[in-house]
């Protein structure tokens, strides 16, 4: 079991099932000349079959103790070794004079798992795309429609920004040190020149999702109220009875759309 001791605040749980990763190397597919960034090598199980394939690959990986490991590897010369924290990671510097979209994989740890999606949604217009295993409630609400018990803000945002498919399901017993939650590995590509919604600021659809959500089981008409009359509600094509789970992306698009023409101030809501 020494090999699977981490520093516990990274919260890392190991990949070890040979079948997993084989059907996730076969899923990622990767090229000679494209440019593929691993977050959190580990123990190298996805790093050296993928490094078998390509001859350069880049890794971010924050434990000092795991990457004196993969100093050990063969494969070692063929990695791009940044000691860094992804979250805070400049993936913009990665970037060459020919521009080329960056492909990101990697096992999430599960406590930052959702801020580093959040975070990269950010850089969408420089990914190609992005393969991650995630904990199963996580996946669950990346890819959960309206209506479904985890459709959530997060739900929402990550659908405005991205083409979202559930790839695998990976069992808990794949892992080591085995956590107590099951996993689910995810493809999100993003929408880097057609979206299938709009909105002026992406900002204040954050914002009015999290007001909405604050009180997810009260009608949209309550928990917006402070905000929009029903009046407009209706003009928005909103049904007053239905609750923030319910309402579609476009919909909440039309909602932010008209916080922003009609140039709303939602502080004194948000951080009452």
């Amino acid at each position: 079991m020494k090999q699977y001791i981490s520093l516990k605040k990274f919260s890392q749980n190991f990949l070890v099932d040979y079948n997993v990763i084989q059907k996730i190397i076969r899923f990622i597919n990767p090229k000679l000349n494209q440019k593929l960034v691993e977050i959190g090598p580990g123990l190298a199980a996805l790093t050296q079959p993928i490094c078998n394939i390509i001859d350069k690959l880049i890794v971010i990986e924050i434990d000092k103790n795991l990457l004196i490991r993969l100093k050990k590897y063969s494969f070692y010369s063929k990695l791009i070794v940044f000691c860094e924290d992804a979250l805070k990671f400049n993936y913009f510097k990665l970037l060459s004079q020919k521009n080329e979209l960056i492909r990101i994989f990697g096992n999430l740890p599960y406590n930052i798992s959702t801020p580093l999606i959040l975070s990269l949604f950010k850089k969408n217009k420089i990914i190609k795309d992005m393969n991650f295993m995630l904990q199963k409630e996580v996946a669950e609400r990346l890819i959960a429609a309206p209506g479904n018990k985890s459709y959530c803000r997060l739900s929402i945002i990550a659908q405005y920004y991205c083409s979202i498919k559930k790839i695998l399901y990976v069992p808990s017993k794949c892992f080591k040190p085995r956590p107590k939650v099951d996993s689910v590995f995810v493809n999100l590509i993003p929408y880097t020149k057609y979206s299938p919604y709009f909105t002026f600021d992406i900002n204040v659809l954050s914002d009015i999702t999290n007001i909405a959500f604050r009180k997810r089981r009260k009608m949209l008409r309550n928990s917006l109220g402070k905000i929009f009359s029903e009046k407009i509600l209706i003009e928005l094509g909103i049904d007053l009875k239905l609750r923030p789970e319910n309402i579609s992306i476009s919909k909440y698009c039309k909602l932010s759309n008209y916080i922003v023409k009609n140039n709303i101030n939602l502080k004194h809501i948000l951080f009452k």
